[in-house]
């Protein structure tokens, strides 16, 4: 919708820190784009300069600092003097590398100012050169001078790309694209093809210059997933081409200077290790050494037990590669260990496997050194590459580290995907502010508040699955979805929010789009969630500034909870105002309350109590017309704004591009109205709206919204079901739902087996859902983290049925939190 649209224009990176309260990832931890940003001069770089009193003699200079394309010099003789030091431009001073006036007949000459210090010039020289680095030729004269090295790798440019899912072959790549140094690369002779595009960084220890696999003794041979698609006849006549095109396609060999260095490795053939697939980088899983093809690269195979499949993920791997860990690496960090598909049971044990296997465990030594000095911590945030759609480069919240290794939750992905496991030292992550510094398209949350909660199931390209093994190991800290308040770290945390979406949505909030709201929000962090849940009413309003001017701080009432910003957009203007939110959970039931019948809708429309029935409200006879006999009296309040100074709300032109502009301020009164009457006129009229540019939405705008949500809600009932016959309507004896008796639980519902589950399940009335715990795999962690969405999404469950369920997966929740949470 347009509202959406104008967030992805707008989205700054220090409003949302600002707004989600988190701070960006350092960006002294990104070495990768550190390296990429040095302009391939170093200080202690030696060069030949014109001097200055003497413009037919050179004298030798070493490299200060940079900047730019801007160098700072001091000729060699002044020793640490800095008075004569200065500043030349690349493109336009007469600079070469070492050894040039020699071979053009130039004079090296020692200028006047440090002439009595070199009594013997050539001897200096001998001295000051031996070992000396020189400024590189290729960016001192020709077609790249003063050019930053990484711009010289141009749309065009040929490469050469390792294939690593089975061989050791590479093949040529052209550039496509080149954005900050992270290349869009096409497989050569695919010409327009774009299906087997990759995208990698410059400095990816596969990617070389071309002439690499002839000087190490490797073939260029197509990969095989395209190789089908031209006769052999027309690959040779490809590489021929390319080869004709050296010249003029070549990337300086300068550029891949700070590649890291591949060691030696001491893994053999058979040798069983934890990795994860970097194709689907979201579980650790066994994998095995295939095969070893020599002292620096060996293959990998992720374990797949499955008797229907030939083989399984593999890759190329060298002594450093990200993603492999020895044996019980998971178990010793806390970690969840996925099985591999077709493993028999629920509980895998190395030592068994290995037995099994016939196979011995790659052993410590063959790892490298982990390291926890990086700079990352929890709930850091940063820009990362989504693995699923390498084109999208997403905001990403550090959920867990553990030693060298992040946790990343994706935001505003254009499909959900897990957490992602990556290596600190990945080169698919950035700092903060990377893609708008390389103009590349960031995607933007979805939302302008963001606490978002784990993702349960794994996105599967049918369906999604629910299974124990694709849960994320959150529980210990409790991180779990209860309607009661918990204690989580120490600090207290606010209970789940539901939004009862039959319960009548007062003359502010659109029916039709409050029935889209999530089913609920939260637990966490108390201002956390309900900054959400006021941000989600605001944007399901029919006027988001209304309903914002609603929910703003009375300067004059008292308050003991906390002030928090909150936004809105209506017909392309930005308004924002201070929120009163509270601070604990003790305070939250009753905060939603009194913020529902501020709003005028029932008490109960959103809140830490989920309605399954009906309502206690019986709100279900209200419409729009009778608001006012119900939750419309506001006896001796003020509805104006506060005496003695103007609402804190204010307004922004809506930006045409993606520039932003300075704000133009102005503020927004609230009309008055007397106290003592009753105000019969609807809120969306323009006589009840407040005297800003808004209140253009007349009675008969708002009379259409009204009748197409009665249209919405009689659609939505009728397709309600209860049962698996279609055909039969719900009736009260059918879902309601007394309150059972208390749980009372023999064992940790977290130590629970598919089996266990399973036969909970069956001493209820929801017995027939048993079969699909058991075929989905759904142990006692997975069960803990269900939810009503998850389980009518996963499970393909109608509502009623679903509620039902939910209820008993509630009693659990509870029962856990009071006998077994510590």
């Amino acid at each position: 919708d347009a509202g959406s649209s104008v967030e992805e224009m707008e989205f700054n990176w220090d409003e949302y820190l600002e707004d989600t309260g988190a701070i960006a990832a350092p960006h002294g931890s990104f070495k990768h784009v550190d390296t990429s940003l040095q302009n391939g001069f170093a200080p202690g770089m030696k060069l030949e300069v014109a001097v200055k009193s003497d413009q037919n003699t050179y004298w030798v200079a070493t490299i200060i600092t940079t900047c730019g394309q801007l160098l700072l010099l001091r000729y060699d003789g002044y020793g640490e003097d800095r008075k004569a030091d200065f500043w030349c431009d690349i493109l336009t001073a007469d600079l070469h590398p070492i050894g040039w006036c020699e071979q053009n007949k130039k004079i090296l000459k020692v200028p006047e100012g440090i002439k009595d210090k070199i009594p013997d010039q050539e001897e200096f020289l001998q001295r000051v050169l031996k070992g000396a680095c020189s400024a590189p030729a290729n960016l001192l004269e020709g077609l790249h001078r003063g050019k930053n090295p990484l711009d010289l790798i141009a749309p065009g440019s040929r490469l050469e790309l390792q294939n690593i899912r089975d061989s050791l072959e590479a093949w040529i790549v052209t550039v496509v694209e080149n954005v900050g140094g992270r290349l869009k690369l096409r497989y050569e002779g695919l010409e327009d093809l774009d299906k087997f595009d990759q995208w990698l960084f410059y400095l990816d220890p596969f990617l070389h210059q071309v002439g690499w696999a002839a000087q190490h003794g490797y073939s260029l041979q197509p990969p095989l997933a395209i190789r089908s698609l031209r006769s052999e006849a027309d690959w040779q006549e490809i590489l021929k081409k390319v080869k004709e095109e050296e010249e003029e396609s070549s990337v300086p060999t300068d550029l891949f200077k700070d590649k890291p260095v591949i060691g030696v490795h001491s893994f053999s053939e058979g040798m069983k290790l934890e990795a994860v697939d970097p194709m689907a980088p979201f579980v650790i899983s066994p994998a095995t050494v295939l095969k070893v093809y020599n002292d620096k690269y060996f293959l990998i195979e992720m374990d797949d037990l499955r008797p229907e499949r030939a083989a399984g993920q593999r890759y190329v791997c060298h002594t450093n590669s990200a993603g492999i860990f020895p044996v019980q690496w998971s178990l010793k960090n806390g970690l969840h260990l996925s099985p591999p598909p077709g493993y028999p049971g629920q509980d895998f044990d190395w030592a068994d496997y290995l037995k099994q296997c016939g196979a011995e465990a790659a052993p410590q030594s063959c790892f490298p050194l982990l390291t926890s000095d990086h700079g990352f911590k929890e709930n850091m945030k940063l820009e990362a590459v989504n693995p699923v759609d390498p084109e999208e480069v997403c905001i990403a919240t550090i959920t867990k580290l553990k030693d060298s290794y992040l946790w990343l939750q994706l935001e505003g992905s254009k499909k959900p995907v897990p957490e992602c496991i990556v290596s600190v030292e990945s080169m698919n992550i950035f700092p903060v502010g990377w893609c708008e510094t390389n103009g590349y398209q960031l995607r933007p949350p979805r939302k302008a508040i963001v606490n978002k909660q784990k993702k349960i199931a794994v996105v599967q390209p049918e369906k999604q699955i629910l299974s124990s093994r694709t849960v994320h190991d959150g529980l210990k800290n409790q991180e779990l979805n209860s309607s009661d308040s918990v204690v989580i770290n120490g600090k207290y945390c606010c209970p789940k929010i539901y939004f009862n979406h039959r319960c009548f949505s007062g003359p502010y909030l659109n029916k039709g789009r409050i029935a889209e709201l999530p089913q609920s929000v939260g637990p966490g962090n108390c201002v956390l969630v309900l900054k959400e849940v006021l941000t989600l009413l605001i944007n399901a309003a029919y006027k988001p500034s209304r309903v914002l001017r609603e929910l703003q701080l009375d300067e004059e009432a008292a308050w003991h909870g906390h002030g928090e910003t909150l936004k809105a957009k209506y017909k392309g203007k930005s308004y924002r105002a201070t929120v009163e939110v509270v601070r604990t959970a003790d305070r939250v039931a009753d905060f939603c309350r009194k913020t529902c019948i501020k709003l005028e809708c029932c008490p109960n429309l959103f809140g830490p109590q989920m309605v399954l029935d009906k309502c206690s409200e019986n709100c279900s006879v209200l419409t729009k017309t009778k608001y006012t006999h119900y939750y419309g009296k506001r006896k001796n309040k003020r509805i104006g704004r506060p005496p003695g100074g103007h609402s804190n709300m204010e307004v922004a032109m809506k930006k045409p591009n993606k520039r932003r502009k300075r704000r133009k301020h102005f503020f927004v009164h609230k009309k008055k109205r007397s106290s003592t009457s009753v105000d019969n006129t609807p809120a969306g009229s323009p006589q009840g709206s407040g005297a800003e540019e808004e209140d253009d939405q007349d009675e008969s705008e708002l009379s259409h919204s009204l009748a197409q949500d009665r249209d919405k809600r009689k659609r939505k009932l009728r397709t309600f079901s209860f049962s698996d016959d279609e055909n039969k309507p719900p009736s009260p004896k059918d879902i309601k739902m007394e309150v059972a008796e208390k749980l009372q639980l023999d064992s940790n519902p977290l130590e629970w087996s598919v089996a266990d589950v399973v036969r909970f399940l069956k001493s209820t009335d929801c017995a027939p859902l048993a079969r699909i715990f058991l075929d989905q795999e759904i142990d006692g962690q997975a069960l803990l983290l269900l939810t009503l969405p998850t389980v009518q999404e996963c499970m393909d469950l109608k509502l009623g049925p679903a509620i039902k369920l939910c209820h008993h997966i509630e009693r659990v929740k509870l029962a856990f939190y009071q006998q077994f949470a510590n």
